[in-house]
């Protein structure tokens, strides 16, 4: 009875519910992952379908050297080094004595072979004994013309009697005489013709003598060839220079372009006038414009001093690279100057072809 009432009073344990089973952290930091992973390759397929990138780049431009056109002492150095420069600045000046006394002296020489011809309403010396030949010319052919009418005169009247045989031989010797002054004074004429023509050559020999004197002068003073900065300078107050030798060179920054090597599988889209961002190493986050300007007819492999030749058996796939001429469009910071060497990432915007 009492184990009857017990079974009465003492409720039923529930049985609990089983417990919901929740998916591990880790399963769910890999399936973000996996979707992360999964929208970034597909936005970097997408993206180099129409880009292309290298950092096989860096800026060029010219380097104008600054050559002595005579040789000479150095007189002075007008600039420093990494000084900015105008086209036409003085950068060195030679010693000059020598090259003005030629000008000198080829002057005087143009003066004296202008006095022999004349200029400007000047009668010359040459011009002078053209001038009495010819009128001499003109004298004779008068005479030896009055000559030759007295024997036309002379000859019916001696043959009635009227003259005397004398006379009639006479005239005919004077016309004799004045047609041989006459050949003379025009063999006068072409020789004072011969010599005013060597007098104008000498003139002109004189007066291209005395520009080239002129010439040499202003060689002594070497000037910019370009607007840039002064660069690489080898050469000091006091020492003799060569004519053709290098005494500094001249960095134009305004003529700056980028060469990229690309490789030859990443050319296939690329055309000239193609945009590209230009990231330089020296200047991070300050991207500059360009546009693709030109693209190399060969590989930079075969411009090499050894060049690579497949023919000989020994042959190893390397895959070869393209320079592209990059041409800088945007507008540069003037206090982030692209200087010739720098390293840049370039990244072109290629189309569908």
């Amino acid at each position: 009875m009492t184990a009857q009432r017990d079974a009465i009073e003492t409720p039923e344990k529930e049985t609990p519910a089983p417990a919901r089973r929740r998916p591990p952290v880790v399963l769910i930091v890999l399936s973000i992952a996996g979707l992360i992973g999964i929208v970034f390759g597909v936005q970097r397929l997408l993206w180099a379908r129409t880009h292309v990138s290298t950092d096989d780049a860096q800026v060029e431009g010219s380097v104008v050297p600054a050559l002595a056109r005579v040789g000479g002492y150095v007189a002075e150095v007008a600039v420093k080094e990494n000084q900015s420069v105008p086209a036409g600045g003085l950068l060195v000046r030679l010693d000059d004595h020598e090259q003005r006394a030629r000008l000198a002296q080829a002057e005087a020489d143009y003066a004296g072979a202008l006095a022999a011809v004349g200029d400007k309403g000047r009668t010359g010396q040459t011009e002078a004994q053209l001038a009495a030949a010819r009128a001499q010319v003109s004298q004779a052919e008068a005479n030896a013309t009055r000559a030759r009418s007295d024997v036309q005169r002379y000859t019916p009247l001696a043959e009635r009697g009227v003259v005397s045989r004398q006379q009639l031989d006479n005239a005919r010797a004077a016309a004799d005489a004045a047609d041989a002054a006459l050949l003379a004074a025009r063999k006068q004429v072409l020789a004072a013709q011969a010599g005013w023509q060597g007098a104008s050559a000498r003139l002109q020999a004189a007066q291209a003598a005395r520009d080239q004197a002129a010439l040499q002068l202003g060689y002594t003073q070497i000037t910019a060839p370009v607007t840039g900065v002064v660069s690489r300078k080898n050469v000091e107050l006091g020492q003799f220079v060569q004519p053709g030798q290098a005494t500094m060179s001249v960095v134009p920054l305004d003529d700056i372009y980028v060469v990229a090597n690309l490789k030859e599988t990443d050319i296939a889209n690329v055309r000239v006038g193609d945009d590209v961002e230009i990231d330089v190493d020296s200047y991070p986050g300050h991207a500059v414009r360009g546009r693709v300007d030109s693209l190399s007819p060969a590989t930079g492999a075969k411009f090499s001093l050894l060049p690579p030749d497949n023919a000989t058996g020994n042959y190893t796939h390397v895959v070869q690279r393209i320079p592209v001429r990059i041409r800088v469009v945007g507008p540069v910071d003037p206090q982030r100057p692209l200087r010739p060497g720098m390293s840049v990432q370039i990244t072109i915007t290629t189309r569908a072809h």
